[in-house]
């Protein structure tokens, strides 16, 4: 058993409506964590390439996730936000504070993520539709995946550092590959973009009792999977397997705990 010495920490956690942050949220809870839940409703995908379920749970608001927490005796509060506007991060850390207190783990998951390329396709390998590299495509990804987690660094360590304090958690999550992510390429390189400020993170914040590392799931059935998707995991991967939101939660919560007080300005591939 995992001596997280989590009770009574506080943690923020984005795009908690559903996937992994959803199971990050309820790990959390399950140690003794109050979790703040942010998240943003988005609209269907209607595409043959993704499930019903998968568009229903995108548009879901995370009443049901703040549910199971409480039902199971846990501490956890919603909101909606836009991490698009560089006023959430602020913001965010002002209600958590306000209803939970002061945040001490921070979980960089909610992402802006779209299927773009250079390439003149209209399709991916998995018969995802794909739009141009383009300006929108870029703000988007860089808005919510850089920006917006680097925001979200800064207050967390401005609030940390002026209050004294000398026990913190960054976890961020990425995905693609720093040599590029084709069929993915503004995601790819917003992620690699969050991944070096969480590595920065890491080295300046180290002082202040505060570890940063990023996790790299592995293919995850947060809906999305389809059969294409499924084939790839179960014959090229080393476990042969998609994994699951849970198997990252335990990851996250891994770092967040006792144990993972050493682990820092890592990179944590899952496969």
């Amino acid at each position: 058993m995992i001596d997280t010495r989590l009770t009574g920490k506080v943690a923020l956690v984005t795009g908690a409506n559903q996937g992994i942050g959803a199971a990050a949220a309820t790990a959390l809870a399950a140690e003794g964590v109050a979790v703040f839940l942010t998240y943003k409703r988005l609209p269907a995908l209607n595409e043959p390439a993704y499930t019903p379920e998968y568009d229903r749970a995108r548009g879901a608001d995370a009443g049901d996730v703040v549910g199971r927490i409480r039902a199971a005796g846990g501490t956890a509060e919603a909101v909606e936000a836009d991490l698009a506007d560089p006023a959430t991060p602020q913001d965010l850390f002002d209600q958590a504070e306000r209803v939970l207190g002061p945040v001490q783990i921070l979980v960089n998951n909610a992402s802006g993520w779209l299927s773009d390329t250079f390439a003149a396709q209209e399709r991916d390998g998995f018969g995802r539709p794909l739009r141009p590299v383009d300006a929108e495509s870029h703000e988007r990804l860089f808005a919510v995946d850089v920006r917006a987690p680097a925001l979200l660094i800064s207050e967390f360590a401005h609030r940390h550092i002026e209050r004294g304090a000398d026990w913190g958690r960054i976890i961020g999550l990425t995905s693609g590959s720093p040599q590029g992510f084709p069929s993915e390429v503004s995601y790819g390189a917003a992620k690699a973009a969050q991944e070096n400020y969480t590595m920065s993170a890491a080295h300046e914040l180290g002082r202040y009792g505060i570890t940063a590392n990023m996790i790299h799931p592995p293919i995850t059935d947060t809906g999305w999977i389809n059969d294409e998707v499924e084939k790839l995991a179960t014959t090229s991967t080393p476990l042969r397997s998609v994994g699951r939101p849970e198997d990252v939660a335990e990851v996250i919560t891994f770092l967040a705990s006792h144990q993972g007080r050493r682990v820092t300005a890592q990179i944590v591939r899952m496969y």
